[in-house]
């Protein structure tokens, strides 16, 4: 049977896609004002001095006060924009301001407080270089056999450093201004740890009570001052400045350690006294007032002129010249180099 239903075909027509707005241009257009708006700000930011920006903070808090100042922008590259002080309700920006001008004026430093302090880091100073001084002899062998010798403590003047007399290990050779071996070993161990601080530094010599034996008037001042004087040559001959040295001076038995046996070895001593800037600025005074050195010693003898010779390669050379005092008496007749 023949079929005679038609064929029908459908064809389907592909066409492009339809247009879908323009949205999203709005969006980035958004997005893009925003980057702008914030990098402008990040750069008003950076070149913003903090005044200005505590303007433009008073400005949020408070617009009203803005108003009728001076400029009419917050930020205004032409001039300083002002807030109108009797329209303001942001007290907070007047106190800032007032606070800024009050900060502009320099303070008057206090000499009180500035001399105190001084005096303070000079006392940590001085603790420190007590610490190491002992240190120094605690690690040093050589030294440490002698440590019931040698005495360190602050005091008003400065750190004081006081080696003595023992019955069996002298410093000196008997009524002589001759450095024993084992001292002058002390005093250029010391040198090279008191250089390494800015302060000078006094000495004083010590004897008994024991009346000299020597003939003449030759006596236990002149001894006294005689030995200060070679604990300073040997000071300078490890190292320390001379001109850090603020007096040498002779106290006989004036100032005895042990008044209860004026006889003790340890009344026979070298005083070394680290000196403050204000015990240093009272001896200077004195000699600047040409009395503080006769007021120690009533004979002007005790203080004695500088005869110190260069210090030598050879230490056996370097003693040699150190102990230029024999037996009480100044050896004038060795030849100087």
């Amino acid at each position: 049977m023949d079929n005679n239903q038609p064929i029908i075909v459908k064809r389907v027509k592909k066409v492009a896609a339809g247009h879908h707005g323009g949205a999203w241009k709005i969006a980035f257009a958004d997005f893009a004002t925003a980057m702008m708006a914030f990098f402008l700000v990040m750069w008003l930011m950076s070149v913003a001095t903090p005044e200005q920006k505590k303007l433009i903070s008073g400005y949020f808090k408070d617009p009203i006060g803005f108003s009728e100042s001076a400029s009419p922008f917050v930020i205004d590259l032409g001039g300083s924009p002002t807030p109108a002080p009797d329209r303001t309700l942001n007290q907070q920006v007047d106190d800032q301001t007032e606070g800024e001008k009050v900060e502009i004026e320099p303070a008057q430093p206090d000499p009180a407080q500035a001399e105190g302090k001084a005096e303070e880091v000079e006392r940590e100073r001085l603790e420190l270089l007590l610490q190491e001084l002992q240190n120094k002899v605690e690690e040093n062998p050589q030294l440490q056999r002698f440590k019931d010798q040698i005495l360190f403590e602050i005091t008003q003047d400065g750190l004081r450093i006081q080696i003595m007399d023992a019955e069996n290990r002298p410093m000196f050779d008997s009524g002589s201004a001759r450095l024993q071996p084992h001292f002058e070993d002390i005093l250029l161990a010391l040198a090279d740890t008191i250089k390494a601080v800015p302060n000078k530094i006094s000495i004083s010599g010590h004897t008994d009570a024991k009346p000299f034996a020597g003939a003449g008037e030759f006596g236990n001042w002149e001894l006294s001052a005689n030995r200060a004087n070679a604990a300073r040559r040997a000071l300078i001959a490890g190292g320390y400045a001379e001109a850090q040295v603020a007096r040498v001076v002779g106290y006989a038995s004036s100032a005895l350690f042990d008044r209860d046996d004026p006889l003790n070895p340890v009344n026979r001593r070298i005083d070394i006294v680290v000196l403050t800037k204000k015990a240093q600025r009272a001896i200077e005074g004195e000699q600047d007032g040409a009395a503080g050195a006769e007021s120690e010693a009533p004979d002007s003898s005790s203080v004695v002129p500088d005869v110190s010779q260069p210090p030598a390669a050879d230490p056996a050379e370097l003693r040699e010249r150190l102990n230029i005092f024999e037996d009480g008496v100044l050896q004038l007749d060795q030849p100087s180099e």
